[in-house]
C-alpha cells in the first residue's frame, strides 16, 4: 500500500522477547523516532539503541561517487540518562532527514508517545555537555508505558545517582542570576525524580551557620550540598561542613612562633581542629585570582568550645572523607575556576547533568591555620579550608583594594589588579616547605601520557589522581608525612616578594586559560607553591602576560620558585598581611598549610582534555 498520501504512520508490533532464566534479555518494538521515522528500538544491557526501518531512512548515501554517512545518534547508554517519561498522546513528525525515503518525509500523524533525556557531548568542547531529548512515538498505550517502566527500573539501578539533596542559592553572586540560573537547571532535576531542599541565602556566612549547625543525623538524609555561586560561596559551605566534623592533626606552626612561645614540635601535630567562621560576602562569589569579599575582622578560634554545630550530635556519625555524600556546584560567579578545573566547562546545564547523573571526582583540600596569642598567652589556631587557593602579596592587595570599588560590580576586579600591579609592592616574608622526594614526585606522572610540554594534565580518569596515596587516610586518621621527622625535610626561603601562592588544583580560568599551575591534579595530595620574588616591573608583566595566555609558561622565570609540597609555614614581617582563600580574605602574620588527598567528592567527572 502506498502510504505517500496517508497522515498516519503505521507501527509494527513489538518483536517476541528472548527469555533466559525467566529474565528478558533482549527486547525490540518498532517505533517511531520523532523527526526521524520508523526505527527498531532495542533495550540493551549497558543502554538503548535505534536503527532505521530500511524502507524509511538510509544510512547513508552518495555524493559525486563519495560516501556520506549519517550522523543521527542511533544509541545512548544508561550511564548518559537520566530520566524517561510518558508524555501522553500527541503529534509525531516524520523525518526532516535528507536522505529520507519521500513517503514519510515531513508528514506527521498522532501516537502515544514517550521521551528519553540524557546528554551529548558537544562536538566543539567536549567537556561541554548538551541536553539531548529523544521522543518515540506508538499505536498502542501500553507498549509506551511498558518502554518507560522499563527504562527507569534500569536508570535506578545505576549506582551513586543522588536521590535527596539540600541546594543553596547566592542571589548575587557573579552578575546576580543565581536565582535565574538555579531556574534554568531546576527541571533536570523534577526529571531525574531528585528531591531538593532549596535555600535562598539573605545575608552574609547564612550557608557557614546553616552547615556548622545541621545535625549529623539530618545531614545523613542527604547524598549531597548543591551550590549556585561562585568558589567563594562554595568554600563558604564547605567551611561549615567541615567545622568540627573533620578532625586531624594541624599542621606545623612556623619555627619561629614555637621557638618564641616556648613549644616544641610535638604541639603543632597533635592538636584537634575545628574551622572557625569568617563570614563569605553575600555580594559576590570571586574569583581565586582576582577576588574580594566582604572582610568582617578576626575570627574567634573555637577549637575548645563547645557550640551548637555537630560537635554536640553524638547519635550518628558523619566521617570524613564521606564517599556518598557530595558537592555540586553549579556555576554562578565571576570565574568559577573549581568548576572549570572539575568539570571543565563554566556551564549550569553540564554541571546539572554531572549531578543528577551521580558522576564523582575526589578533590584535595588545603587546611590552613592562623597561629595567634590572645592577650592571656593562650595559643589560638583559626582553621580554614581552601578547595583551590591560598595567595598573599599580590592576590591579598587586589582583594583588600577591589572591596572598596563594589559599585563597579565584577569590573573592579581588573582595575583593582591594575592599581595594584602598577603599585608594585613587595614583602619581607619567610616561608618553610616540606621537601618532596623526588620518587614521589614522579611516582604517579610516570604511567600517564604527557604533552609535548612534558606537563600532565588533570582530565577525566586521570591516572595521577587514582594512584595508590603515598600518605594514606583512613577515616579521621591522617598519616601526615611530618609525623616521622626521620623520613622528612624542611627546606627554607626568607627574602622580599611580590607574591606567595599555594595552588591545590591548576585554577584554570577565563583569565588564565591553563590556570596557575597546568599540571596541578585534583586528587595527587600536592601543594604547589609559587613564590615570586621582588623583581623588576617589567618581568613581572611578562609573568603575568604567560598566565593570560593558553600554552603559556608562566614559570619559567628566575625570579620565580615553584615547590612541589604536602605543607608549608610563613611568617610575615610587615604590619599587613592579608591572604586570599578560594577568594575569601584571611589575614594571617604566622600561617601554616597543609594538603588532604582527596578530602571531599564531586559531582564531577574532570575535564575533558
Amino acid at each position: 500500500m502506498d502510504r505517500g498520501e496517508d497522515d498516519y504512520i503505521p507501527v509494527e508490533e513489538s518483536h517476541p522477547l528472548a527469555q533466559i532464566d525467566g529474565e528478558v534479555s533482549a527486547l525490540s518494538s518498532t517505533l517511531v523516532l520523532d523527526h526521524v521515522g520508523e526505527v527498531v528500538f532495542t533495550f540493551n544491557s549497558d543502554g538503548l539503541s535505534w536503527k532505521f526501518v530500511e524502507s524509511s531512512v538510509n544510512d547513508d548515501t552518495t555524493c559525486f561517487g563519495i560516501k556520506l554517512v549519517s550522523k543521527v545518534t542511533t544509541e545512548i547508554k544508561f550511564s548518559d540518562v537520566y530520566a524517561a517519561e510518558f508524555i501522553n498522546y500527541g503529534i509525531i513528525h516524520g523525518s526532516s532527514l535528507p536522505n529520507t525515503g519521500r513517503r514519510l518525509s515531513g508528514h506527521k500523524s498522532e501516537m502515544y508517545r514517550f521521551t528519553v533525556h540524557g546528554f551529548e557531548r558537544s562536538k566543539t568542547l567536549p567537556s561541554l555537555w548538551v541536553l539531548a531529548v529523544y521522543t518515540f512515538g506508538h499505536k498502542d498505550q501500553q507498549t509506551c508505558q511498558m518502554w518507560v517502566d522499563r527504562i527507569n527500573a534500569s536508570l535506578n539501578r545505576e549506582v551513586g545517582r543522588p536521590k535527596n539533596l539540600m541546594v543553596f542559592i547566592h542571589p548575587r553572586s557573579g552578575k546576580g542570576n543565581g536565582c535565574k540560573i538555579w531556574e534554568t537547571v531546576a527541571p533536570i532535576f523534577s526529571r531525574a525524580k531528585v528531591k531538593t531542599k532549596v535555600i535562598v541565602t539573605q545575608k552574609a556566612g547564612q550557608a557557614f551557620d546553616v552547615m556548622a549547625s545541621i545535625s549529623n543525623k539530618e545531614l545523613n538524609l542527604y547524598d549531597g550540598v548543591i551550590t549556585v555561586g561562585g568558589d567563594g560561596f562554595f568554600n563558604e559551605i564547605l567551611n561549615g561542613l567541615l567545622k568540627s566534623r573533620h578532625k586531624a592533626p594541624y599542621p606545623p606552626a612556623p619555627s619561629d612562633f614555637i621557638q618564641s612561645e616556648g613549644y616544641n614540635d610535638s604541639f603543632s601535630v597533635n592538636g584537634v581542629n575545628e574551622t572557625v567562621a569568617e563570614n563569605s560576602s553575600q555580594n559576590e562569589d570571586q574569583s581565586p585570582l582576582l577576588s574580594s569579599p566582604r572582610h568582617n575582622g578576626l575570627g574567634v578560634s573555637n577549637s575548645k568550645s563547645e557550640d551548637a554545630s555537630c560537635s554536640t550530635d553524638q547519635d550518628q556519625e558523619f566521617p570524613i572523607p564521606n564517599e556518598r555524600f557530595r558537592f555540586g556546584i553549579i556555576p554562578a560567579g565571576s570565574t568559577d575556576a573549581v568548576v572549570m578545573c572539575t568539570t571543565g566547562a563554566r556551564d549550569p546545564i553540564t554541571s546539572a547533568l554531572h549531578i543528577v547523573l551521580g558522576r564523582r571526582v575526589c578533590l584535595d583540600l588545603a587546611q590552613v591555620v592562623r597561629w595567634k596569642i590572645t592577650s592571656a598567652s593562650k595559643v589560638e589556631p583559626c582553621v580554614r579550608y581552601a578547595a583551590s587557593f591560598a595567595g598573599y602579596g599580590f592576590y591579598g592587595d587586589v582583594i583588600t583594594e577591589s572591596e572598596k570599588l563594589r559599585w563597579m560590580g565584577p569590573k573592579r576586579y581588573d582595575y583593582a589588579g591594575t592599581k595594584v600591579f602598577l603599585r608594585h609592592r613587595s614583602y619581607q616574608a619567610e616561608i618553610a616547605y616540606l621537601e618532596v622526594k623526588s620518587e614521589e614526585r614522579n611516582s604517579t606522572s610516570e604511567s600517564c601520557s604527557s604533552s609535548t610540554s612534558g606537563r600532565v594534565v588533570c582530565r577525566v580518569n586521570c591516572n595521577v589522581c587514582s594512584t595508590k596515596q603515598v600518605h594514606g587516610q583512613k577515616g579521621s586518621c591522617q598519616l601526615t608525612p611530618y609525623s616521622r621527622p626521620g623520613e622528612t625535610r624542611w627546606q627554607k626561603s626568607k627574602g622580599r616578594y611580590i607574591s606567595v601562592g599555594a595552588a591545590v588544583i591548576s585554577n584554570r580560568n577565563e583569565r588564565a586559560p591553563d590556570g596557575l599551575v597546568a599540571d596541578a591534579h585534583l586528587s595527587d595530595g600536592f601543594l604547589h607553591l609559587i613564590l615570586i620574588k621582588e623583581c623588576p616591573h617589567a618581568f613581572y608583566l611578562w609573568h603575568l602576560t604567560q598566565l593570560a595566555r593558553k600554552g603559556g609558561n608562566p614559570l619559567n622565570y628566575k625570579f620565580v620558585e615553584h615547590h612541589k609540597t604536602t605543607a608549608f609555614t610563613f611568617t610575615s614581617s610587615g604590619n599587613e598581611s592579608v591572604w586570599n582563600l578560594d577568594g575569601e580574605i584571611f589575614q594571617a602574620h604566622k600561617l601554616s598549610a597543609q594538603v588532604f588527598r582527596g578530602l571531599v567528592s564531586l559531582f564531577a567527572t574532570g575535564p575533558e582534555v
